[in-house]
Parts: C-alpha cells; sequence; structure tokens
C-alpha cells in the first residue's frame, strides 16, 4: 500500500490579487501621465475670447522679462530662426503650428518678431490665451 501518491501536494501560485494590483498600478501611471505638463516656464496667458486649438508641434514662450524659450531652453532671438528650423524640419506631414505662449505683461514687439520669424519659416503662429474670466 502506497500512502504518499495519495497525498502528493501539486506545488500552486495564487494570482488571483495581481490582477487587482496590476489594475491599480495603471490607472496610477494614467493619472500621473495626465498631469505632465510640457510647459514648465510659468507665464501669466493674456485674457480673450476664445481660444484656437490645434496640433502643437512646438511651443515658443516668452516671459515677462523677454526671455525667449524653445520647448525648455532659453535662447536668443539671433539664434531663433536657426533653432526653429530645426524643429520645424522634424514634422513634415501637415503644415506645422508653432504656439506663442506669451506673457500678459511681455512686451508686444518681442512676440511679433518671433511671429515673424515663424511666417518666415512657413509654419502657422498661434497666440495661446487664457479664456477663463473673461465675458
Amino acid at each position: 500500500m502506497n500512502i504518499r501518491s495519495k497525498f502528493r501536494r501539486h506545488p500552486e501560485v495564487h494570482t488571483g490579487a495581481l490582477n487587482d494590483i496590476l489594475f491599480i498600478l495603471l490607472l496610477f501611471f494614467l493619472i500621473v501621465s495626465t498631469l505632465a505638463n510640457p510647459n514648465v516656464i510659468k507665464v501669466s496667458n493674456p485674457k480673450a475670447k476664445s481660444d484656437t486649438k490645434s496640433k502643437q508641434t512646438v511651443v515658443i514662450t516668452v516671459d515677462k522679462d523677454q526671455n525667449i524659450y524653445l520647448g525648455q531652453h532659453q535662447i536668443g532671438m539671433d539664434q531663433l530662426e536657426t533653432d526653429l528650423k530645426a524643429y520645424l524640419a522634424k514634422d513634415t506631414t501637415t503644415k506645422a503650428s508653432v504656439v506663442i505662449n506669451g506673457d500678459s505683461t511681455s512686451h508686444l514687439g518681442t512676440a511679433i518678431k518671433v511671429m515673424q520669424v515663424i511666417k518666415k519659416l512657413g509654419a502657422t503662429p498661434v497666440m495661446a490665451v487664457d479664456n477663463n474670466g473673461v465675458k
């Protein structure tokens, strides 16, 4: 009589809680990724009644001290055309649009110069505005 073969155990791994843990991790990373903002330079956008939504190829920021940022890197006005041309060369599928994220206290002349450079390169300039608080 062989008693050992009757009571032989088969190893098991219980994975019931694994699905819950993976779902919570997936939900956490989805929420965190939507909170990430590529515009790290804080500016106060001017107020307007409508906001033009477009595909953002490049974001140029003009802060209150007239510093120009291409993406997150500060550049000078003389470097803007060459650096912007390199960014626009990457996106050849559609007509590129460049979003100008200007501070409401910055001089209008700097934003106009940036717009002229954008038009010279054949892209569409789009001014970012804040439509909250405008009636």
